[in-house]
């Protein structure tokens, strides 16, 4: 093993089971696979930084005892278990633990040969003196991946980094798996020991990046996808994973990044409690904002769906919730007198009642949406004939496949007569108002009274303004229903 000398020079010793690649020249096309394979696999790590970020690389060959942590480990004799050995052991002297970083799976699934610098091939990562081992399976492209609410600072700063990867880096959904060891009497299954804390997760809650730890707390594993920029995670390292896992580290080396804290000035240590209690702050209010953007978001999402996007009975609902905010008393009408027997929703306010008929389409909206109320009004005095109503309202969610930016400002874009008995709303208009809460604007749309509100609304697309409140929209003839 080639020496290394040790000295105060303030970067923090990390091994890294890899040869250095700085001396290497780029293989030939008659280089062996072996020489081929070293290579590739060192450059890698080419690319980072190490000075700037506070580190000092320790490669294959190089003392490991004193490092403060370790990036990607190899358990394979002549190829990094020896070096991986005095690493554990180091740590165990000095009573810290071993903080490792692994990573899971090969972005380039082709590589086998490259796969097995790191581990075994299929996504997996095994323990040094510990049972059970984290297999991960390739999720697909396109995943969508979240960071977990509550971590810890630490834990949180790495997975937001590795969030802001490149769209098309894979991940790797993990799982904890038992040790089977064959013998001359069959296999013996041996439970997976330590903890696995997720810090990144799939759409089903599965870690894509996690946390590992021994049940007796003398490893700690941060297992992250392969594909990362290692300049960021090794600055997260120094900058975050060694302070709180291995702080001692820093200060045997003298590292500009820690101070003892008994070393401090007043003045020092009067900005410091002021900054961590700014952070403590920041997290404080952090988590009750997140906590009241997702009530709220939680509250609204069913009605900005149904109004937006949605049809039938879900797009019904939507509306006779904007309704009743607005101060109309609604029946549905569909519940109380049977399906298509009348129109939709009833819907009351000031000694107006009102006919309201509520319709999606997928496309253009067809006139034949129009007759519909029509024949429901001309059959509501057989229904109800003690109590008339006073206006009718068409609301049609138009052209709900599109982006609502992308749809026609007006549900009927042909203006071919003006003495429409009722007004045809957009229900995104709808949407627009509840969302401002402009119960005056809904009001004069449902009621056809332009009166009520004049305000004009503004809507999220280019183009501008849309017609006062109330304003009638125009059928044209000869179109389809689309429902």
């Amino acid at each position: 093993m080639a020496a290394h000398t040790s000295s105060l020079n303030g970067l923090v010793p990390v091994h890294i089971a890899v040869h250095d690649p700085a001396p290497m020249e780029e293989p030939g096309p008659q280089t062996n696979d072996y020489v081929r394979d070293r290579f590739t696999a060192s450059a890698r790590y080419a690319g980072i930084s190490w000075t700037e970020h506070g580190a000092e690389p320790r490669w294959l060959g190089m003392d490991t005892s004193t490092c403060a942590a370790a990036i990607n480990p190899s358990h394979f004799s002549g190829r990094g278990a020896d070096e991986f050995d005095r690493f554990l052991s180091g740590a165990a002297s000095r009573g810290e633990p071993a903080l490792i970083i692994a990573t899971m799976g090969t972005a380039d699934e082709d590589e086998d040969r490259v796969r097995s610098v790191f581990g075994r091939p299929g996504g997996r990562v095994d323990f040094r003196h510990f049972t059970g081992a984290i297999v991960g399976e390739r999720l697909l492209a396109g995943a969508e991946v979240s960071l977990v609410p509550g971590l810890d600072p630490v834990d949180s700063d790495l997975g937001k980094r590795l969030l802001n990867r490149p769209p098309s880096a894979p991940w790797w959904a993990m799982t904890v798996q038992a040790t089977v060891m064959e013998g001359s009497r069959g296999a013996t299954v041996r439970k997976p020991e330590g903890e696995l804390m997720p810090i990144v997760v799939d759409s089903l809650g599965k870690p894509v990046v996690a946390r590992w730890t021994s049940a007796d707390s003398e490893q700690i594993w941060y297992v992250i996808p392969d594909s990362v920029d290692w300049n960021q995670v090794l600055d997260w390292l120094v900058q975050r994973g060694i302070p709180e896992h291995v702080p001692a580290a820093l200060r045997r080396v003298r590292s500009r990044r820690h101070l003892d804290p008994a070393l401090e000035t007043p003045a020092e240590t009067q900005a410091r409690s002021s900054l961590e209690e700014l952070e403590r702050r920041y997290l404080e209010d952090k988590a009750r904002l997140e906590d009241e953007l997702a009530q709220a978001r939680q509250e609204a999402e069913p009605v900005r769906a149904a109004l937006l996007y949605g049809s039938s009975s879900e797009l019904e609902d939507a509306v006779a919730v904007v309704l009743r905010a607005a101060g109309f008393t609604v029946t549905d009408l569909d519940e109380e007198l049977g399906d298509t027997l009348s129109a939709d929703l009833l819907a009351v306010l000031n000694g107006s009642t009102c006919l309201v008929e509520v319709k999606a389409a997928s496309g253009a909206a067809g006139e034949k949406l129009i007759s519909q109320l029509q024949r429901h009004l001309e059959k509501w005095p057989q229904l109800r004939p003690g109590q008339p109503v006073t206006c009718a309202a068409l609301i049609v969610n138009h052209q709900h496949r599109l982006d609502p930016a992308e749809r026609s400002a007006e549900v009927y874009q042909r203006r071919v007569v003006d003495t429409l008995p009722f007004p045809v709303i957009a229900s995104g208009d709808l949407f627009r108002w509840w969302c401002t809460q402009d119960w005056p604007a809904v009001q004069g749309a449902v009621l056809g009274q332009a009166h009520v509100s004049e305000a004009r609304v503004e809507r999220p697309a280019e183009g501008g303004e849309i017609p006062a409140v109330g304003r009638r929209r125009w059928l044209p003839r000869g179109k389809q229903r689309a429902r």
